[in-house]
């Protein structure tokens, strides 16, 4: 564990104590990394992926479930009900091309996966919720939910109605002692953001070395990647008691690029 789990772990252990929390995507990256800081704040989690391999050892890991799927096959999930009292919505994939080369079909999956899937998940777990009296819907956008950048026409698009959905959630479920927020990393560490590097290379002509520093942190004031664990430790925190006047919010983790 590094330092940044370690300051994640001390400080929230036992914060969702009793509470039941299900990730997306949850079996890599950011997802792993919300997985591992809500089981150690107290929660029992699910690990959802498409990798039933990779989610069952980590569920493993963490003493909580796992749940292989395909989430961009939404027609099964129009009837699924889910009991949980925290929703992760964060599993997602990049394409990157210029709009008039775009494959209309990467197009669409990605809105499965990225958009309908976030809305029949939350459609599933905010009846329990409301019979509850608590709930807590976290979307792990991007700053591309409040930005755009050339070539990411379908996950600009997607990121920008999860935004969207994720506020309506908000008002709906107020009454019922509900919250939804999105959180807006810039490019964390993780296998999606090495896959763009190659790709983003390709499309601007320049060596993958200089993928990083001449496109990814061109816009950010803070000349890092994010960490996974630092927006777990946001999650954890959003998942909380403590932030139960904090709804229809999008906060942003992009090292000062919204800021320009």
């Amino acid at each position: 564990m590094n330092s940044a789990q370690d300051r994640t772990s001390s400080a929230a252990a036992g914060a969702l104590a009793g509470r039941r929390a299900l990730v997306t995507g949850g079996a890599s990256g950011i997802g792993a990394a919300c997985v591992r800081a809500l089981a150690a704040a107290g929660a029992t989690v699910t690990v959802a992926d498409l990798d039933a391999e990779a989610a069952a050892a980590l569920a493993h890991e963490v003493s909580g479930e796992s749940w292989a799927v395909d989430l961009a096959d939404t027609t099964a999930l129009e009837d699924v009900r889910l009991d949980v009292d925290i929703l992760i919505n964060n599993a997602g994939v990049q394409r990157v091309a210029p709009i008039h080369e775009f494959d209309p079909e990467a197009w669409r999956l990605m809105h499965r996966l990225m958009v309908e899937s976030p809305f029949l998940l939350t459609r599933a777990v905010l009846p329990g919720m409301y019979e509850r009296g608590f709930g807590r819907v976290i979307g792990i956008s991007s700053v591309h939910g409040v930005r755009a950048s050339a070539y990411k026409s379908a996950y600009v698009a997607a990121k920008h109605a999860l935004e969207g959905l994720s506020k309506v959630t908000a008002l709906e479920g107020a009454p019922h002692g509900v919250t939804s927020n999105c959180i807006n990393p810039a490019y964390v560490r993780t296998p999606l953001v090495e896959k763009q590097i190659a790709d983003q290379a390709r499309i601007h002509g320049i060596a993958e070395g200089e993928v990083v520093e001449k496109i990814m942190l061109t816009e950010s004031a803070v000349k890092r990647l994010t960490e996974p664990e630092e927006v777990a430790s946001l999650v954890v925190w959003m998942a909380s008691d403590a932030s139960g006047m904090v709804t229809g919010s999008s906060y942003a983790m992009d090292g000062g690029w919204a800021a320009s």
